[in-house]
Parts: structure tokens; C-alpha cells; sequence
């Protein structure tokens, strides 16, 4: 899982200068089950950096009153992102940047808060709030109170959306030998409360000669305040001489007066056996159970609260010990709280929820344009029912009836609107497995951008085509196919896959099915009837047309007409020949209720494994069928389950044969019928789909 992790652009990303942000990302990836994979993006002049996967992202706009610097950091983040794909962005801070990420990034985006959201563009009014619950995937706050300032002007107080994992540190074991000194550390202004620990510790001091303080920050604006000759102002200092300050001296004080999101520096001085004293503001008490709370912020109840402290060993000493033992934040623990949300982003593809059973989003032409005419024909419903039945998930969608609804409401835009259809239906179900097969609107681009949902995905396409090289037609139908090998992980077709010219480098992932059968299609035994026909054919010009299309040539017809000749005394019952148009639906089946034989004829060369999906539905349904010995389906089925015949001779002299002995006929078709069900039916054929696309073994057609 890669994940980029953005920085404000105004958060120093350095050792010595690192803001509560830039720690926040440094020491959760620490025990990150991704920090190898993890990119932190921000702004920083110095060189030295927090870590290693880090980078700087140059502005022009630095100061400029006329370009917005954020907008340029965006940009070019952004520009970076396109570039390398990343499954989850994280964005720190900045709920101003989202909308821009949402618009051209497909990763995941998780919102960190780090501060008050009402005052931060972009998370003020409800509106903003909402269209950040509506598209962000998570949005972590740092503390309750963060939380609740976020909800406070909603009608609601919490969202499955939302988390809150507090800023955390490492405990350690024992607590140092102690100075007698008293540590103020952050921003050295009012809001801060700096001027009332100066004015306290003054006091203090005075009073107790062998006690020093010291102070550990800076201002930009700077304002003098009078301090102690004892109270020493160290600077700004790394993060990690900071916690050894803390670890061995007496007192620290946190006396903010603005409300602190969360307080950091609260935690850091209690985890380090720091006695330590708080106002009660924003997030502070949050930090640690282990502190004296001021009741009333002010210099003299400071000074109170430090003199205690001083004064009683004992309530110091407890403080320290509970403090360091009763660690309230561990960032190993909350390290892992982060890795778990963000493997919930891709649930079925980190870890197994469902028992093995996927989400499948399955796309092909339902036909409603057609009524639906063509159901018992159609590959994508018996998958679907395949898919149900073996216990997974489905959702169906008809490219080409949503392209068509659309069609009639906006003539411009109507495959943007599917292409944005299929992306958030992608969003929302977040399949494990897609399947396609047969459309014209899909392209590169879309599936790219699918896979970018979910990286662990899988996509899959069918297609039933003859994919010989004997046509146009049929070398049309192997440039669709391979149109989509780039992106796809697996393909399946109907003609063996050593016979096609299909690219060889992907010959690991092309593979062989054959045209399943139904129960709940195919389900009548036509064997057990007393039919009046003799022989069933049915041709037709593609699925998609009620009628023949005028002057078509088709070498069927040549075959067909030599075959009529040769068998003046057998009853046929051919359609889509001398006038007769093709049949659909109900009345296709009509005529096979009727009919003892049919002759499984597809169209162009004979070609090993290949056959149209009529002969799901002549065998499928009792008929004993007939095929070219060339097709080879002998792989699958014996002279006993199905006819093979050499030349046209040979297939007049079959048909008048088993036209006249219904007992080796019935015999035959049963068994065939029998042999279908049993080695490809659709669970079984929907199981092999699943297996392959998933990586499992599957020897349907070993």
C-alpha cells in the first residue's frame, strides 16, 4: 500500500524546527506496518529532514500577495501524484486542499485535524464540514474536543467516517535522577500563557534559591517580558533533547491560554516523570490523567500550584511516578489503530471479512432495449446466477441501456455520465472482482482509473466471439479483445487460446471456458418428449438483431443448403434460411420443445474448442447435437454424449440414422445433457472465472 502523506506547507519537516505536525508523521511511522512504502510531502528549506522518504516540494509563491502559495503547493503535489500512484493521501491540516484532491486524485484520502476546524479554511461552515464527510474516506481528529468543534454547528455529533487517535510517544522505563527545574515549552507568547509562568516563576525563584527554570522556544513576534536571571531561554532544540530536559527535571508548565487542540507538550513532560501542571483549555486535559489542572488561570494560582509542588515531595513524586507508568497515549498501540483504518479503506482485499466470498461487479449487456429477448442466451446473467450461487455478491450493471438512457437526456455528455457512473458505483460497492465482457465503453483510461479505487482489484473480461484468424470479422473481434490486455488481469474466451493470435506474453492469463449451462435456463429434457421435427437449426446475424441484415454473406447458408438437399425425407426446422427469420426467446424454445436432433454449426472455419453458445442450449435441453470433429470436442465430450461428424456426407447419414432410433438417440442426448450439467454448469464454470482471476488452481478444463 503506498501512501503519501502531505504536510502543510508552512510545517518545518527538520530536526530542530519540527512542528507538532511533522512529529505527528515522524513517530507514527516509526512502527508503521507501511513505513516502507509511506512518502511524507512538504515544504522545508533546511536539509535535514525527519526521515528519509521525504519530499520537498519548491514554491514560488512564498510570500506573494498576489498567487495563493497552498493553491501552488496543491498543484504540485498533485502533479507528482499522477505521476506515482498512491492507494491513500493523507492531508494534514489543510482541509482547504481536499476539494482539489477529490477532483484529480482516485487515491483514498484520509483528513487529519490537528487543529480548532472552525478556524481553518475549508472546515468553517457546514457546508464545507459536509462536503468533507460526503468525500474524504476518513477524517482523524487529534482530540475530542477537535471532534467536537468539527460536529458543533451539525445536526449530528458523530459520523462512521470520523476517528480519533491522539498524538502518542514512546514510554520508557524508569524515571531519571531529577534537577530542581521548572520547564515551560512552546511558543513564548500570551497565548501560550508565557507571560503568566515568567511572572510566576519570577516569584518562585525568589523565594527558592536552588531552583532554576527554563524556557524552551521562540517568537517571530517577540515581545520582552521580565524574567528571572534563573529562568534561561535555551531556544528552539530538537524534539528529542526536549524529552531529556523533561526526563530530568522536577516541574514542567503548560498554562495556555488559547484553547490547545490537544497539548503535546503535556504529554511529553507526564510520559517523562515531569510533575507536570495544565490549564484547563481545549484538548489539555486529554493528554494525561496524571496532572494538577489549574482551576483559575492566572500568575498567582501558578505560582500556588508550583510551591505545592516544591514544597511536598510526596504529591511531586506521585505525580512523576504516575505520569511515567500511567503512559495514557502509547504510540505503538495508536501506530496500529492508524494501520487497521487504513486497511479498513480496502476491506476485502487485506484481509478476509468475508469468508472468502467477493464483491462482484459485473458488466454486460442486459438487453432491456431488446426485452429482454435474449436471456437464455445470455453469458453475463449465467455468470451472475453462478457467481449468487456460489455464495458471492453481485451487482449487474448494462453499459449499453445506461448509455442509451442517457442518450435521450443529455446527447453530449452521456459517457461521461456512465464513466462517472461506474467509477463512484466502484467507490461505494468497492468489488473485489469486475467482469465484462462484449462492450464498447470501456476503455483504457476508465479502467485505469478503476484500478486506482482499489489497486488489489481484480478485472476480468469474457468474450464468446470466434477469435480466428479466418475473417474480418473474426480479426475484429481479437483487436477488441486485446485492446483491453493492458489492463486486465485475466481474459476468457471461447476459443482455445493456443489457436489465436492473442499476444503470447499474456498467454498466462488467457484462458479457455465453454459455454455454460443453466438449471434455471436450460431446463427441459427434450429427450423425454415425443418430438414431431427431426433436426433444429437457428442462424441468425449477431444477437443484437431481430432480422437478418439484407445481402449478407454467410458460408453457413452454402452448408445449410447442401445439407437440405441430402436429407428430402428428414423434417427440419431451420430459421434464418429461405425467408424463415430467427427466432428469440420463447419461441426459440417453442421450436427445440419440439425437435429431436439440432446441428451445433458456428460460424466461420472449424476451429478447436470453438463453438457458438447455441450448444449450451441444444444440449443443455436434451437434444442430441451435432458438431464438426474438427471443433474437438472430444476433449470434453465421448461419441456417447455428443454426435462428431467428418463432412456433410457423414452428417446427412447421421441424422437419418438417429432420426429413425429414437433409443440410441435418447440415449445419447441424456448422457450429454448429463455430462454437461455435471462438468459445466454455470456455478461450476462461475467457480472457474473466480478461481482463475483470484490466483487459485482450477482444473475445470484439465
Amino acid at each position: 500500500m503506498n501512501i503519501a502523506s502531505i504536510l502543510p506547507y508552512k510545517e518545518n519537516y527538520s530536526n530542530k524546527n519540527a512542528g507538532a505536525v511533522s512529529l505527528w508523521v515522524s513517530d507514527f511511522m516509526k512502527y508503521s506496518s507501511y513505513k516502507n512504502s509511506i512518502t511524507v510531502f512538504g515544504h522545508t528549506n533546511t536539509k535535514k529532514y525527519l526521515s528519509k522518504n521525504y519530499v520537498n516540494i519548491n514554491l514560488k509563491s512564498i510570500n506573494s500577495k498576489i498567487s495563493s502559495s497552498t493553491k501552488e503547493y496543491t498543484s504540485n503535489i498533485i502533479k507528482h501524484l499522477t505521476k506515482n500512484y498512491y492507494d491513500i493521501v493523507e492531508i494534514h491540516n489543510r482541509p482547504i486542499m481536499v476539494e482539489d484532491f477529490v477532483k484529480n486524485i482516485n487515491s483514498k484520502i484520509i483528513l487529519y485535524l490537528h487543529n480548532d476546524p472552525k478556524t481553518m479554511k475549508g472546515s468553517k461552515s457546514k457546508k464545507e464540514k459536509l462536503f468533507l464527510l460526503e468525500n474524504v474516506d476518513k477524517i482523524v481528529f487529534i482530540s475530542e474536543w477537535v471532534k467536537k468543534q468539527f460536529f458543533s454547528n451539525l445536526e449530528f455529533s458523530d459520523h462512521n467516517k470520523t476517528e480519533v487517535i491522539y498524538h502518542s510517544i514512546d514510554p520508557i522505563k524508569k524515571i531519571s535522577k531529577k534537577k530542581k527545574q521548572i520547564i515551560f515549552v512552546g511558543k513564548l507568547n500570551e497565548a501560550k500563557g508565557y507571560d503568566l509562568f515568567c511572572d510566576a516563576v519570577d516569584k518562585v525563584l525568589k523565594r527558592y534559591k536552588d531552583w532554576k527554570a527554563y524556557s524552551i522556544g521562540d517568537e517571530k513576534r517577540f515581545q520582552e517580558y521580565y524574567t528571572n536571571k534563573k529562568q534561561i531561554n535555551l531556544g528552539l532544540l530538537d524534539n528529542k533533547k526536549v524529552l531529556k530536559i523533561f526526563q530530568e527535571s522536577e516541574i514542567a508548565v503548560i498554562p495556555s491560554r488559547w484553547d490547545e487542540p490537544f497539548g503535546r507538550t503535556a504529554l511529553e513532560s507526564s510520559s517523562r516523570g515531569c510533575a507536570t501542571i495544565i490549564s484547563n483549555k481545549g484538548g489539555l486535559i486529554e493528554t494525561t490523567k496524571d496532572a494538577i489542572v489549574l482551576k483559575k488561570l492566572d500568575s498567582f494560582n501558578i505560582e500556588t500550584e508550583i510551591i505545592k509542588l516544591i514544597k511536598n515531595n510526596n504529591l511531586r513524586k506521585k505525580l512523576q511516578i504516575s505520569g511515567q507508568k500511567n503512559l495514557k497515549h502509547v504510540l505503538k498501540l495508536n501506530s496500529i489503530k492508524i494501520d487497521f483504518m487504513r486497511s479498513t479503506l480496502f476491506p476485502f482485499s487485506n484481509f478476509n471479512t468475508n469468508n472468502g466470498k467477493l464483491r462482484i461487479l459485473n458488466i454486460y449487456n442486459l438487453a432491456q432495449k431488446l426485452n429482454h429477448r435474449i436471456y437464455n442466451l445470455s453469458l453475463g446473467k449465467k455468470f451472475t446466477n453462478g457467481f449468487i450461487r456460489n455464495g458471492h455478491d453481485v451487482i449487474e450493471i448494462s453499459d449499453r441501456d445506461y448509455i442509451r438512457q442517457q442518450k435521450t437526456i443529455n446527447i453530449f455528455n452521456f459517457k461521461e455520465k456512465f464513466n462517472s457512473y461506474l467509477i463512484n458505483t466502484t467507490k461505494n460497492y468497492n468489488p473485489d472482482l469486475i467482469t465484462f465482457g462484449h462492450t464498447n465503453n470501456l476503455d483504457l483510461d476508465l479502467l485505469s482509473d478503476l484500478k486506482k479505487i482499489n489497486r488489489n482489484m481484480i478485472i476480468s473480461q469474457w468474450n464468446e466471439d470466434p477469435l480466428m484468424n479466418t475473417s474480418q470479422e473474426a480479426k475484429a473481434n481479437i483487436n477488441k479483445v486485446k485492446n483491453f490486455l493492458p489492463q486486465i488481469d485475466h481474459t476468457f474466451i471461447t476459443t482455445n487460446p493456443k489457436v489465436t493470435s492473442l499476444d503470447k506474453n499474456n498467454s498466462n492469463n488467457i484462458h479457455y471456458f465453454i459455454t455454460p449451462v443453466d438449471r434455471s435456463i436450460e431446463c427441459f429434457d427434450v429427450y423425454k418428449l415425443n418430438p414431431q421435427n427431426d433436426l433444429f437449426y437457428a442462424i441468425s446475424h449477431g444477437v443484437n438483431r431481430a432480422k437478418l441484415k439484407t445481402g449478407k454473406i454467410d458460408s453457413r447458408l452454402n452448408f445449410l443448403q447442401t445439407l437440405i438437399k441430402k436429407l428430402n425425407d428428414i423434417k427440419l426446422d431451420f430459421y434464418g434460411i429461405d425467408g424463415r427469420e430467427p427466432i428469440w426467446g420463447n419461441d426459440f424454445y417453442r421450436a427445440l420443445l419440439n425437435v429431436k436432433m439440432g446441428l451445433n454449426l458456428s460460424r466461420g472455419k472449424p476451429t478447436k474448442h470453438y463453438s457458438s453458445n447455441r450448444i449450451a442450449s441444444l444440449m443443455g435441453n436434451g437434444l442430441l447435437t451435432f458438431i464438426d470433429y474438427r471443433v474437438e470436442m472430444d476433449s470434453f465430450f465421448s461419441k456417447d454424449e455428443l454426435i462428431y461428424y467428418e463432412n456433410i456426407d457423414d452428417l446427412a447419414s447421421k441424422v437419418k440414422f438417429y432420426s429413425k432410433n429414437n433409443k440410441e438417440r435418447i440415449k445419447i442426448a441424456k448422457n450429454g445433457k448429463k455430462k454437461y450439467f455435471k462438468r459445466f454448469n454455470e456455478i461450476a464454470t462461475a467457480k472457474y472465472i473466480v478461481d482463475i482471476s483470484i490466483g487459485k488452481i482450477n482444473n475445470l478444463y484439465n
